[in-house]
Order: C-alpha cells, then sequence, then structure tokens
C-alpha cells in the first residue's frame, strides 16, 4: 500500500483560477475533498470536479484536520483552499501542527498584504504583519485586557512605523481608524485601505487621516496599510523624575507629593526582576508610577492595576493617557476584590493595601507563577511587622531593604542634603512545597482568509 498524498493547500486570490498556477489547478481539479470558506469555494466552484466533496470550514476551523485525516485513510486527495499566501497569518501553519508536516504541502499564492504594497509602490521588508481577520473583537476601548481581538495591533501601533492589516468583515478599515484615533495616536498615521484586490471592483484610497476613515466605510475584503507620519517617540523606559507624574498633594506633605520615590521606584522595579512579556498586578497604584514604568518595561506584557481611591484614580488615568501605554489595564476597587479575573502574575507590586494586607500577601502568594517576585513598599513599622508575620505564616523566602535617599537642595549659594522618609522594601517568593497557581493556556488560530 503506497503512503497517502499530502494534503494540498492552495493559496488564492479574489481573481479565482486566473490566481493559480497549472500544477494547483491541475491538483485542485482531480481532487476528492476540497474545503475552504464558503467565498472560496464558490469562487472557484466550476473547477471543483462534480464528484469531490465540498467542506464549508466557516466557523468549524477545528474540525478541519479530522476531514483531512479521514481523507487521507480513506485514500482520496484532498485540497484545502486559503486567501494568499497560507503561511501568513493562514491555516497551513495551523494544519501542519495538528497533523504533521508530511501531511502538508503548501503551494503559496502572493499575500495580500503583498498586493496591496505593490500598487501603493511602498517597501514592506521592515513592516509589521497584523491578524485581525478573526470574530467580531468589538470596538477597542482603552485599557483594554489580552484577550481583546484588536489588542496586538493596538501594541504595534506604539512599536512600529509600518503595519499591515489582515481585515475581516467584523474588524473593519473603520473600527481600526477608531481604535488609533481613541489611543491619541490619530495624528501619527496615514491609512491606506486596498479593497477587493484582483476583481474588476479593485480600488485603493491612500493617504488617508485615521478621523475620516473612522467614519468611513470600505468594500470587503480589504487590506488596511499604516505608515507612520510622525516620528515615533523613544520614551524613557524607567526611573522618570517624580515631576513627570500627576501626583495628588495633601496638605502638610512638604514639597513632594503621594508618589513612589524615584529611587524607592527603580530599586522595586528592579526586585520585580520583569522581563518583556511580563504579567504585573499593580495594587494600590496611587499615582500609578510604578505600574506605568512596568508596562514600559514589558512592551509584550500587561500591567493589571487596582486603586480604591477616587482622586487617585483619576490621577492615575491622567498618568495613563499621558504616558501613551496600550497595555495597561486601571480598575477601580478595593483589593482583593476583582483580583480572581486577572491572570496569575509573574510580578505583583502592592503600594497600598487598604487593611487587607495579610490576605492580600497570602492571595499573591497563592497566585504567583513559578518565579514570580511580590515587591512591597512600606513607610510604617505598623505594616512592616504584619507583613513579615503573613510572609513567615506562608513559609515564604523572603528579605526587607530599608532604603534611605536624600537628595542636594539649595541653600544660599551651597547645596546641603535633604533626606527622604525611609521606606521598607519587601520581596518575596514562595517557598518550597507552597500550592502553585492551576497553569492554563488557550491558543486560537487566525488565518488571513481560510
Amino acid at each position: 500500500m503506497t503512503d497517502p498524498q499530502p494534503c494540498r493547500v492552495i493559496g488564492v486570490l479574489d481573481d479565482g483560477a486566473a490566481s493559480l498556477s497549472p500544477t494547483a489547478l491541475a491538483l485542485l481539479r482531480r481532487a476528492d475533498v476540497v474545503v475552504g470558506g464558503g467565498r472560496t469555494l464558490a469562487l472557484l466552484e466550476d473547477d471543483i470536479a462534480p464528484h469531490a466533496q465540498r467542506r464549508d470550514l466557516t466557523g468549524q476551523l477545528s474540525a478541519v484536520p479530522g476531514w483531512i485525516a479521514a481523507a487521507r485513510e480513506a485514500g482520496q486527495t484532498s485540497v484545502v483552499l486559503a486567501t494568499g499566501d497560507p503561511l501568513c497569518h493562514g491555516i497551513a501553519s495551523y494544519l501542519a501542527s495538528r497533523l504533521c508536516i508530511e501531511a502538508v504541502e503548501v503551494l503559496p499564492n502572493l499575500s495580500t498584504v503583498q498586493l496591496a504594497c505593490a500598487r501603493l509602490g511602498l517597501a514592506w521588508q521592515d513592516a509589521r504583519i497584523v491578524s485581525v481577520h478573526s470574530k467580531d473583537a468589538g470596538e477597542w476601548q482603552v485599557g483594554a485586557e489580552p484577550g481583546h481581538g484588536l489588542y496586538a495591533l493596538a501594541q504595534s501601533l506604539r512599536q512600529h512605523n509600518r503595519l499591515l492589516v489582515l481585515t475581516s468583515p467584523d474588524n473593519t478599515p473603520g473600527r481600526i481608524a477608531r481604535l488609533i484615533v481613541a489611543e491619541g495616536l490619530g495624528d501619527d498615521f496615514q491609512m491606506a485601505v486596498a479593497e477587493r484586490l484582483c476583481t474588476p471592483d479593485e480600488r485603493v484610497v491612500a493617504e488617508l487621516s485615521p478621523h475620516d476613515a473612522a467614519q468611513q466605510t470600505f468594500a470587503d475584503p480589504n487590506v488596511v496599510v499604516l505608515v507612520r507620519s510622525q516620528v515615533r517617540p523613544q520614551p524613557v523606559r524607567m526611573g522618570l523624575a517624580d515631576s513627570a507624574y500627576h501626583q495628588r498633594q495633601p496638605k502638610g506633605l512638604g514639597d513632594g507629593g503621594l508618589i513612589t520615590k524615584q529611587e524607592v521606584r527603580a530599586v522595586s522595579l528592579a526586585r520585580m526582576q520583569l522581563r518583556a512579556d511580563s504579567r504585573v498586578w499593580d495594587i494600590g497604584a496611587g499615582s500609578g508610577s510604578v505600574g506605568l514604568e512596568a508596562a514600559r518595561l514589558c512592551p509584550q506584557g500587561h500591567v493589571w492595576a487596582i486603586e480604591k481611591n477616587e482622586a487617585d484614580f483619576a490621577i492615575a488615568g491622567q498618568n495613563v493617557r499621558a504616558f501613551g501605554v496600550s497595555n495597561h489595564t486601571l480598575v477601580h476597587g478595593k483589593a482583593p476584590e476583582g483580583l480572581d479575573a486577572w491572570p496569575d502574575p509573574d510580578a505583583v507590586f502592592i503600594g497600598g493595601s487598604g487593611g487587607e494586607l495579610q490576605e492580600l500577601i497570602a492571595l499573591c502568594l497563592r497566585r504567583l507563577r513559578t518565579g514570580g517576585w511580590l515587591v512591597m513598599n512600606f513607610v510604617t513599622l505598623e505594616n512592616l511587622a504584619s507583613a513579615t508575620q503573613a510572609l513567615q505564616a506562608q513559609g515564604a523566602v523572603w528579605d526587607v531593604l530599608q532604603l534611605q535617599a536624600a537628595r542636594s537642595k539649595p541653600i544660599l549659594h551651597m547645596h546641603r542634603m535633604a533626606a527622604e522618609n525611609p521606606v521598607w522594601i519587601v520581596c518575596a517568593q514562595r517557598g518550597e512545597g507552597s500550592a502553585t497557581p492551576a497553569a492554563s493556556a488557550v491558543q486560537t488560530a487566525q488565518g488571513e482568509g481560510a
């Protein structure tokens, strides 16, 4: 018995059979099983054999590997039709990961983003390709969490000068434009929309302002090209001056506001051992300074911050907007309420507890991912004692650093040193034998268009 033939994954453009090579067309015409989206199957209906089984994968992506495996076991030839290059945010890698590499043969076509750049005369070797070709993501809200379908695009806007976006009927150019405007980047980008490529109705609309595009509709299918028109800022990631932040200034506090001071902030962030993709909790955010610098240090990660004081919450919100980060979620509430909905963190910073310190410490240690750090700042002996007692009771591994900085201040024609208030920085990890959080992972497959 001969080995079953591989499934051919064939890239198709919207001019149908005209976009296929003679080899691809011959394989399609001989196939016993043809899998594709409803639109693509209809486009190539005249080139599918009358006896062939037609399988519409719309809403059934997870079933496709089983269809292919069954066809191969029955000795049938199979073809999967995909849009453009099946390995560019397409179905080919999904199938290969669930079958085996020998079970799949890819016959790529031009990617639709490549075609869009060709129409615009735009070099694309340094562009970032982002797919929002998935289920309806809903309108973007500032502070949205990583589960939002437009989250990757929001992060990429901050990190790249050119973006090529694979859209969907729900996640439209207008919705993308509204995201850009909501993030305060409406004047930083120009848009182009390439509609119905390779059809008689093809149209490319260039040099669009996101403000204008936000109110427009475009023919589907389409591709969006984003080019930065303003120089991408390279902000300081860590160690900003205290004066860079809005902060509450209670009476009797002298010339300082309610903020984790620069020196304490730097040491606390260093002890959190952050990585580019760290997930961070900021409990008792205050002005938001620690969480915001953590967000800049973790461009592929995310920060969840909570603050109970209404005035401080409003000030932290001002700082979030001024910082221009898209990987920071700020919540008005009193911890530990609401923390159950947050993913397990790689690092936790507690700047204020609202009286539930021991409960918070137990919860944070329980939820910390393996190797994660809990870092806390205290200015009173009572809270320091409460924290160390709680850590001892939890069997944590911990240490305490007392930090007292002094800053130079002018006095007549000279300078003196003025001491800041001492702060205790308490750092902890789960001890051996402590319970670890349950691991979970959800992966979704997004295609350029199947």
